[in-house]
């Protein structure tokens, strides 16, 4: 991903990237404490004012010391991940948050979980091929959007 933002000037006063781009940014950083070594994910909360609420990752349970070869198996293992949006809704009570920003399109059932908060705004980066999010996000009124450029340090 590249550094270069058609509307993002750094030289002109007062410039600064846009909410979607500020929290895929923060996404991002939360991806990188994911423990998961085949798909980091990282999810980032922003509030009505677009303050940050919260951010979290992918992973396993808190406290859960993985046994020799947990990581080995993905298809064995990938029940017992933790997915960032469920671990973010973790953070909020329904009604706090507008946007969430995930590294990665939410999946079935994490879009069902971001609806049942109340999200009005959902933005991804990377395509999740096995999820209904788009036709959920579309009946529900939820501005669904991929943002692919954005700061990254």
């Amino acid at each position: 991903m590249s550094n270069d933002f058609p509307e993002h000037n750094p030289t002109k006063p007062g410039a600064r990237i846009s909410i979607p781009e500020y929290a895929m940014s923060l996404a991002h950083v939360a991806s990188l404490r994911s423990e998961d070594p085949f798909r980091k994910v990282g999810a980032a909360a922003l509030d009505f004012d677009n303050r940050v609420v919260g951010t979290a990752y992918n992973g396993l349970a808190p406290g859960f010391d993985a046994p020799e070869g947990f990581w080995d198996d993905r298809d064995s293992r990938q029940k017992f991940m933790l997915h960032a949006e469920i671990n973010l809704c973790s953070l909020f009570k329904r009604g706090e948050v507008k946007t969430i920003a995930s590294t990665t399109m939410p999946c079935t059932a994490c879009m069902q979980t971001l609806c049942a908060y109340g999200i009005k705004e959902i933005y991804f980066r990377d395509i999740y091929k096995e999820s209904a999010a788009p036709e959920i996000a579309e009946i529900y009124g939820i501005k669904f959007e991929r943002v692919t450029q954005y700061p990254m340090g």
